[in-house]
């Protein structure tokens, strides 16, 4: 049971202000709030995880996790957060409990668990894929996870229910499956809602899930989650599409700016940093583009397009921007790439890496250093440099296609059957 201090009453509603205003000043040294962190881009700060483990060596704690899932954990001080679906194995109708777990971050212990929908799927999913690929989102005062069509909820740290709401079925291309992520700042919870049928894209208030805003948007499936920036003292909201870049503002919606050229099937989420932003995407074709975030309309052969790659780029792995290098994977295998983020010019191309094949989890960095991982469970540990230098090659043992989170001096990585807590042992 966590332990928490007495707050009167007529104090509630200013502590929760403060925690608000508070979040994203403390969340680089203490949190992991959202998918890829605190900046969106993949890179813990003030993190120093170990750089040599395994399912084994270095592990403070491993929890099992029962069921599938590969959206990523988010920690908030003393918690951890993981979705999972569980399969009922003796129900023929394929029904599946949507669970959000809560796990007490010194022990590795389940703190509560609680089973968000049950039902059966409406559509199948990629063999790869799981029913719950999205990651979920803290601010310190909610989590709230996504389950997509099965639904959006909102919980207290203590397991309470505040709110759900549900948007409908979403009918993904080709029975991939769902997976992008909602993200969050300030009091605005942020849905991406792109599918084969009416795509959408809402603002929600985080108290009471209400719609604050929502855009209708000429897009079919797309698995990016969205990135917020601020440019000018104002938030935007980028996403990524198949037919286009758009940022849109984000305490209205409208629609700021739009660039072309993306490729079928986003997936890879944007990132941004220096006065710029990076989309990219890489199946049946390849598209990474670098844009400044002023522009307005159509910035398509503009100044604002900085520069623009057409091969090697990323399709399921998102880029890693940290120290004005950007770092992704060509499509799905484990050829690095890393190039200097103002100019597109490479460090190195296309470099192969034993241990890397193929990939589904985003690179993340964290004390100079870049984690890669595998499907297969192994996780090389590069040194943050122009030139490439292997540090480490590490094994969980099991499949892992969640991006691993580092917070501190520990990494959490969540496996097929684990949560692990990788942290160096005396």
């Amino acid at each position: 049971m966590l332990i928490r201090p007495f707050i009167p009453k007529y104090l509630l509603f200013v502590v929760t202000l403060l925690t608000v205003v508070v979040v994203e000043a403390t969340a680089f040294s203490e949190n992991w709030g959202h998918w890829r962190g605190a900046g969106g881009n993949g890179v813990a700060v003030d993190a120093n995880p170990p750089v040599s483990f395994s399912s084994t060596e270095n592990i403070a704690w491993k929890t099992p996790i029962e069921g599938s899932g590969s959206g990523s954990p988010v920690i908030w001080q003393d918690v951890v957060f993981v979705t999972s679906a569980i399969e009922q194995r003796d129900n023929p109708n394929g029904s599946h409990r949507f669970v959000l777990y809560c796990i007490d971050r010194k022990t590795g212990k389940i703190v509560w668990q609680r089973v968000a929908a049950e039902g059966t799927p409406h559509e199948g999913t990629h063999e790869t894929n799981t029913y719950a690929s999205a990651s979920p989102c803290t601010d310190g005062v909610r989590v709230y996870a996504s389950f997509g069509s099965r639904g959006l909820y909102a919980y207290t740290f203590d397991g309470e229910l505040v709110w759900k709401r549900n948007f409908g079925n979403m009918q993904m291309r080709n029975g991939f499956g769902e997976g992008s992520s909602p993200t969050i700042s300030g009091n605005r919870l942020i849905v991406p809602w792109d599918h084969e049928g009416p795509s959408q894209l809402y603002s929600l208030d985080t108290a009471t899930g209400e719609i604050v805003w929502q855009v209708a948007r000429d897009e079919v499936s797309n698995w990016g989650t969205p990135l917020i920036i601020e440019h000018d003292g104002k938030k935007q909201i980028i996403t990524t599409g198949e037919n286009l870049v758009r940022s849109y503002d984000f305490d209205s919606g409208a629609l700021l700016w739009y660039v072309g050229g993306q490729t079928q099937r986003p997936a890879a989420s944007p990132v941004a940093g220096d006065g710029l932003v990076f989309v990219g995407s890489g199946f049946r074709g390849s598209f990474l583009g670098a844009f400044r975030p002023d522009g307005r309309g159509d910035i398509e052969d503009t100044s604002h397009v900085v520069w623009t790659r057409d091969r090697d780029t990323p399709d399921i792995g998102s880029p890693l921007l940290s120290n004005s290098r950007l770092y992704f994977y060509k499509g799905k295998t484990g050829l690095l790439t890393c190039v200097d983020a103002a100019t597109g010019e490479p460090h190195y191309v296309t470099a192969r890496i034993d241990g890397l094949g193929s990939i589904y989890a985003s690179p993340v960095a964290a004390g100079g250093y870049v984690y890669l991982t595998d499907r297969s469970g192994t996780i090389v540990v590069i040194r943050e440099s122009n030139e490439l230098e292997i540090v480490s090659t590490n094994s969980m043992n099991e499949t892992v296609d969640a991006t691993p989170a580092p917070v501190d001096n520990q990494l959490f990585v969540r496996g097929a059957r684990h949560l692990f807590c990788v942290e160096a042992r005396q």
